[in-house]
């Protein structure tokens, strides 16, 4: 399995990780409901997103962003295709990503 340095992009993920923050992914990792995973969908394969695991839906995930208020996610795109799992933040406070609370 290979492990990739990623820079979020965006607000989606707020509070749980913020615009600039570096995290690691793992490629072929196994995904479980409520990982984050980085994604991309069917109508923008160019396009690589961090976003959290919801459910499987047919061939893919339904995702959505922590940021109710700044998220494309599935409830829009439809399934996403899961590229990797975050496994840690790297930068600004190394460690693991928190579950948002509900």
């Amino acid at each position: 399995m290979r492990l990739r340095r990623v820079t979020v992009r965006g607000p989606s993920m707020s509070p749980a990780l913020s615009d600039g923050d570096v995290v690691l992914v793992r490629f072929g990792a196994p995904v479980r409901p409520g990982d984050v995973v980085l994604v991309t969908w069917e109508s923008r394969p160019e396009q690589l997103s961090v976003k959290r695991a919801v459910h499987p839906d047919g061939d893919g995930w339904y995702v959505r962003g922590d940021n109710p208020f700044g998220s494309t996610d599935s409830a829009t795109l439809g399934p996403a295709r899961v590229r990797a799992v975050v496994r840690a933040r790297l930068w600004p406070r190394p460690g693991r990503v928190p579950v948002p609370r509900r």
